[in-house]
């Protein structure tokens, strides 16, 4: 893998409860049955498996057939396209009677089983594939073995319903594919045209055009001839922006104004994506981890698979992108230094100097000789430093983490995604208290007492904690909406057009 080095340098009500609603809605729960969708767009399956020697003895039912007919024709409902695991080809030839087409019928059956079996538990994507910073990737799977065992044993129904990712915010996310693929079955919504700031009190055409548009994905939008932007159109445009991530002041602005009109097409790619990348998580996730979802700059801690703490962060700007990962915090480092990357250094550190003589000297930097030649850029610990109080560190190619910052303003903003890839925290001292609860050394009075102190030191946790850093740019909170962010990194289009070649 190509090994990346990233480093980082009257609106906190309303973010808090967003952030509340982002954890909640990733919290791992008992599956629950999504509506049965209708069709979209195509997405392309991945090319039927050749069948193994050894499943040459596997015999199906008439009754497993039929299991095979409902499932494999449901695909559609996972993100699939109606006919990407179509069986009536095979079953057509199983039920034609003479033993060549049964046995044809059977072999196609199969193919299609275990290429879907794939597909639904791992996703389409080939590891070959990824990113570089789709650094979490599903483990290999084969099927066969588990197949072959639930024919034999006549749980072919119930192993087929184990396949799929066993997260609510899978299926929230398979309910809300239903339903926006039914928006863009009966049309979609039109765009909204430019013009000025649109907010209670105005009138005109474009208000008639943004009613509709609400009402497109909000049932409780009253549609009515009347062009008047009124208290009821106020608080609907509210609920949109908290869909969107934005400031839910009722006025429709720029930024508002761009959400409204990206089309039901592209909202469906984005729930596909987001379901394909469930599929790359563990069918187990640890009960006590923290998420970091990196596209809503959010960090949620879980306590018994329940979010115990939630906070504003801050992640990576487009460009030096916050990969995704998964990990284990081991240790937390006290009061840190920032070891300087060369790129960060030579991009923006010794410029400054430059510009300003003594820009070093000012901002606690310190330049330290490296064996053999050359010199690197240190920044010592204190309240200078990019890295804040606490560093939170964990094995990665990529060279991020999780910190503090002096900077604090950029919290208060629904834009936070401004780092150089790590990712900031709102409430490191919180953190920290959270992660070390059962060690009866890092009390949060040694913590406080350590961090006045000014020393640099190193504390292991006492249970490694384990750490994801998610991309989530479609998800449903608890009210049952599914929620949209901006797909900052075009990851989300990226991965529709990886899927689509194959």
């Amino acid at each position: 893998m190509m090994r990346f080095t990233r480093t980082c340098g009257a609106l906190a009500a309303t973010l808090s409860l967003l952030s509340l609603e982002v954890a909640q809605a990733q919290s791992q729960r008992p599956p629950v049955v999504g509506a049965r969708p209708v069709q979209s767009g195509p997405i392309v399956a991945p090319r039927p498996a050749v069948i193994p020697p050894d499943l040459s003895a596997v015999q199906l039912s008439v009754e497993q057939v039929e299991v095979l007919r409902a499932v494999l024709g449901d695909a559609y409902s996972h993100g699939f396209a109606m006919t990407a695991f179509s069986p009536d080809r095979a079953i057509e030839l199983y039920m034609a009677g003479d033993p060549a087409s049964r046995a044809a019928g059977q072999a196609q059956l199969v193919s299609l089983t275990l290429a879907y079996a794939r597909a639904v538990r791992t996703g389409r994507l080939p590891i070959s594939a990824f990113k570089a910073e789709w650094g979490l990737r599903p483990a290999a799977y084969d099927p066969t073995p588990e197949f072959v065992a639930a024919v034999q044993q006549g749980r072919l129904a119930e192993w087929l319903e184990t396949l799929p990712p066993p997260y609510t915010g899978y299926q929230a996310l398979r309910t809300g594919l239903a339903t926006y693929r039914d928006i863009a079955a009966k049309g979609g919504w039109l765009p909204i045209a430019a013009g000025p700031e649109l907010k209670e009190g105005v009138t005109g055409a474009r208000v008639v055009a943004l009613e509709a548009r609400l009402a497109a994905e909000d049932p409780t939008v009253a549609v009515d001839a009347a062009p008047v932007f009124d208290a009821a159109l106020t608080q609907a445009v509210q609920r949109a922006q908290k869909r969107f991530g934005l400031n839910p002041n009722g006025i429709v602005d720029r930024a508002t104004l761009a959400a409204l009109n990206i089309p039901v097409e592209r909202r469906i790619d984005q729930i596909v994506a987001n379901m394909e990348r469930w599929r790359w998580l563990p069918q187990t996730l640890p009960a006590e981890r923290i998420q970091v979802n990196v596209a809503a700059a959010i960090l949620s801690v879980f306590h018994h698979d329940t979010p115990t703490l939630t906070m504003r962060a801050v992640t990576g700007r487009p460009g030096d992108e916050t990969p995704m990962l998964s990990s284990m915090i081991h240790s937390i480092v006290l009061n840190p230094p920032w070891n300087v990357p060369q790129s960060i250094a030579s991009k923006e550190i010794w410029p400054k100097e430059r510009a300003s003589p003594g820009y070093l000297a000012r901002n606690d930097f310190i330049v330290i000789p490296i064996e053999g030649g050359g010199t690197r850029l240190q920044q010592k610990a204190g309240p200078l430093a990019a890295l804040g109080k606490v560093k939170f560190d964990f094995n990665n190619p990529y060279g991020v983490y999780l910190h503090d910052t002096p900077s604090r303003s950029r919290f208060d903003s629904f834009s936070r995604l401004a780092s150089h890839g790590c990712v900031r925290l709102q409430k490191p001292i919180e953190l920290v208290n959270e992660v070390m609860r059962d060690d009866p050394t890092w009390t949060p009075e040694k913590v406080n007492e350590t961090l006045a102190s000014g020393e640099t030191v190193r504390a292991k946790l006492p249970q490694q904690i384990a750490v994801y850093l998610l991309y989530w740019t479609a998800y449903v909170t608890p009210d049952g909406q599914v929620n949209f962010r901006q797909d900052p990194y075009g990851w989300d289009r990226d991965l529709v057009q990886r899927i689509a070649a194959l």
